[in-house]
């Protein structure tokens, strides 16, 4: 049978489903981009992440770079646990993913 094109098309959610090809760098690629934003060094940085609860320094995320800006995913549970998006003079970032970013300032 082919997609639905009757009354009620398009109601359902779909899954997405996240291929790991493998080709990502650790979370040592955040620090310049997060230093900009924080003016502080985030690599002693820890996040939790709200998927599976995995706990851990910031470097141990696992970095994709290959869209305008970085996704840094859980290394257990793959799920997305920050966004970060520079340009024109301006930072977006989305902490949606991580029950908190603990940054050391000392």
């Amino acid at each position: 049978m082919g997609p639905d094109t009757g009354a009620g098309a398009g109601t359902r959610a779909e899954a997405v489903v996240y291929e790991d090809t493998g080709a990502y760098q650790d979370g040592n690629a955040l620090a310049g981009p997060l230093s900009e934003v924080f003016g502080v060094d985030v690599t002693r940085a820890a996040v939790r992440c709200t998927a599976c609860g995995l706990a851990g320094p910031l470097p141990r995320l696992r970095v994709y770079t290959h869209a305008p800006g970085a996704v840094a995913r859980c290394p257990r549970c793959e799920h997305v646990v920050l966004r970060l998006v520079l340009g024109n003079g301006t930072a977006w970032l989305d902490l949606r993913g991580t029950v908190g970013l603990r940054v050391p300032l000392a």
